[in-house]
Parts: structure tokens; sequence; C-alpha cells
């Protein structure tokens, strides 16, 4: 167990990184931003939130392919810019010319990771409080340490990753295994997600306090309607941002 001081609900909390602590769709746009001017001229500023959409909503499955460890990091994006070309009428994306397309494109991302105003003062209520706190997520585990820091919230353990058990969330052993790491019973454990089934959903059925991070405008437009009410009556916690998080798990300092 973890050596903190047991305080409200839980001595521990996982945090999802994209779209939870760090601003992953602002980071999104402006790379698809970039893209679109280089790419994708003929498409009008008024529907680049519509690429912002189907990056983000994986049509193609492909991303959900690499949590699942059928595939690469480097393949599903290459699979997903060629998708995203044809359904917007551009060129091809082949293996040559992803070179390129990725360079602009990921070179943008990284130099756009910025964290939530919310996330260093939820983290610094926490482990005043004496709760241990550390990252579950569906990306490989440098990455998102290299993101972290870049985003300065570096110091925060990425105890899973994607690439630690070979897949990813909605797998109950992902939100079990990262709580056997933090040193905290999965039951006195929360998960914190901006996904409703991937993250909270999934981590409540692995036996954790399952909270749905539903920032105000960042739903994905695939994503099926949810409903609030029901989640909290089924057991999970629902908030609007991380400044409410401590309050939702009665974490005191």
């Amino acid at each position: 167990m973890t050596t903190g001081v047991a305080v409200g609900l839980v001595d521990g909390v996982l945090f999802d990184v994209d779209d939870t602590l760090v601003d992953t769709r602002g980071a999104f746009a402006k790379a698809l931003t970039a893209v679109a001017v280089e790419y994708l001229p003929h498409v009008p500023v008024d529907r680049y939130g519509e690429l912002l959409d189907h990056w983000r909503s994986d049509p193609g499955g492909h991303y959900r392919r690499y949590t699942r460890g059928e595939t690469d990091h480097l393949t599903q994006r290459r699979l997903r810019a060629d998708l995203l070309h044809r359904t917007f009428g551009g060129e091809p994306v082949t293996e040559d010319s992803f070179v390129a397309w990725d360079g602009l494109f990921w070179g943008t991302f990284e130099r756009s990771w910025h964290a939530f105003d919310d996330a260093l003062r939820a983290l610094s209520t926490l482990r005043a409080a004496g709760v241990a706190v550390g990252v579950v997520t569906n990306a490989a585990v440098t990455l998102q340490e290299r993101k972290l820091r870049s985003a300065r919230l570096g110091g925060l353990p990425v105890l899973v990753g994607v690439d630690t058990l070979g897949f990813g969330k909605p797998a109950p052993e992902v939100f079990v295994q990262g709580a056997r790491l933090l040193g905290t019973d999965p039951a006195r454990t929360a998960y914190v997600g901006d996904e409703p089934d991937v993250d909270a959903r999934a981590a409540h059925d692995a036996g954790l306090v399952g909270v749905w991070l539903d920032r105000p405008g960042t739903r994905r437009t695939h994503e099926r309607p949810v409903d609030a009410d029901a989640m909290r009556a089924d057991g999970l916690r629902v908030i609007a941002g991380l400044d409410e998080l401590p309050e939702a798990l009665a974490v005191r300092r």
C-alpha cells in the first residue's frame, strides 16, 4: 500500500493523459491545420473542425487496433493520414510521401503540447493530501513521459502504457496493473479520464473508482449520447474539470 495518508474515498489516483491532463485535442487541431494548409488547400477553413473530428473519431479503427497490440504506432498514423486525405479529397498518403507529411504533422503536434490549467492544481492538492498519483495511458510510456515533461507536468510517473502489457484500455488488467504499481488497492484507487466508456466505466468495471472528466465542449462527435445521471447512478463520478476532482473523491488536505 502507499505510504501516503488515507484520505476520503481513495489512497491513489491514476490519470489518463490525452485530453485529461494535456490538451491533446488543441494540439491535434494545430497539427491538422498545418496539414490542411500544405496538403488539403481546397478544404475551406470553416471545415477544419471536420478534419479534427475525423482524426479524433478514428473511423478506420486504426488507433484502436494499435491499443489492442495489432499494429505499431507509426503504421496506424500513416493509415489514418491516408484515410483523412481520401475522405477530404486529397492525394493518397503512401509510405514515401508519409515521411514529409508526418514531419509536418508530428512536429507541429509536439510543439503544441500544453497542460490544462487545472491539471497542476489537482495534482498538487492530491499530493498535499497524501494521495499517490500516477498515469495509465493508451500510448507508449516514453511518448507520454516526453509529453508530460513538455507540458511541465514532469515527475508524474507513467506506470502503464500500451507497450507495458502489449495492449491497452479498456482491458481490466491495465487498470489493475496501474493500481498495483502505484501501490494501492484497486478499490481505493480512482481512474480519471475523458472517455466515458474506455476510461471511467472500464475502470469501474475493473474494480476501481471510475471518474469521467466531461470537459464542456470537448466530447468527440462520434460518441453516442452519454447519460451522466445514469453513470452516477451506477457509482461513477462525473466532473466538468479537474478542480472538482478532490471534492468528488472527498479528498481534503
